[in-house]
């Protein structure tokens, strides 16, 4: 199995003799580094090349480190991108300025746009078909699904259906997966429930889908949370996620309140 290209030149093929020679814990610790350094895509090199190593079973901490390391590429630009759509919306311009904000608006949109290919590439072809059942499943196939809906959000032609139909896809079949797999008030479980409520809201732009998933995992996860038995180390995470649903149920309630309707229980 291999992810990355052949070296070019003289210097690269002697790094990439030198590199050879690392062991995964090598690699796991230069990947831990990059992180610190907030060098994002060395990361993700370092874990592609354990992935190559590995055959495509990763531990929880290079999973993690290579989708903080995605996550805060794509968050960056994710950011630029509603900046420019916000002013080149809501901003009287020169004929001359929208065209050059729409112009770099749309490189934003190539860098999203190669980026999600390229995670969900490394997800369909190597990690979601390697993962164990249970939570490594489970996040992959979340993953699956945010990476396909941030295509979705910024994509106005006709792949837009496409892609908010292959994520639609990805989240059903990770809640379907946590369900039998995960109990309730399992971060990955949360995760999952709360970017699943964010697609509803705001790729099918229906906050009465999105309250009604929020609820439903809000109060399953509380009641298990609750419990003393609780693992510990868990609770923190969980609380955290359960917080970030509470914000967004509240939200999306005032929402459905001000168009007239009401959240069914």
């Amino acid at each position: 199995m291999v992810l990355l290209g052949y070296p070019s030149s003289r210097s690269q093929l002697e790094a990439s003799k030198g590199a050879m020679s690392l062991s995964r814990l090598d690699r796991l610790l230069l990947a831990r580094i990059a992180d610190q350094a907030e060098r994002y895509h060395d990361v993700i090199a370092q874990i592609k090349d354990i992935i190559n190593m590995s055959d495509a079973r990763l531990n929880m901490d290079e999973r993690n480190l290579l989708s903080v390391a995605y996550k805060n590429i794509t968050a960056t630009l994710r950011s630029s991108w509603r900046t420019i759509d916000t002013l080149e919306t809501q901003t009287r311009h020169s004929q001359k300025e929208h065209r050059l904000m729409h112009r770099q608006k749309e490189r934003i949109e190539r860098d999203i746009a190669d980026i999600c290919k390229d995670v969900v590439e490394l997800l369909e072809r190597f990690l979601i078909p390697a993962a164990n059942p249970g939570e490594d499943k489970v996040f992959y196939c979340k993953m699956r699904g945010d990476y396909y809906r941030y295509l979705a959000e910024m994509t106005h032609n006709h792949h837009r259906e496409q892609y908010a139909s292959t994520s639609l896809d990805a989240y059903k079949f990770a809640y379907k997966h946590a369900l039998h797999t995960l109990d309730p008030a399992h971060p990955t479980r949360l995760g999952l429930a709360l970017n699943f409520a964010v697609y509803y809201h705001d790729i099918c732009q229906s906050p009465e889908k999105a309250c009604f998933l929020a609820k439903h995992a809000f109060d399953e996860a509380i009641a298990v949370a609750s419990d003393p038995t609780f693992p510990v180390h868990s609770l923190e995470d969980a609380l955290m996620i359960l917080q970030l649903l509470k914000d967004d149920l509240i939200l999306w309630s005032e929402e459905l309140r001000a168009g007239g309707d009401t959240l069914a229980t």
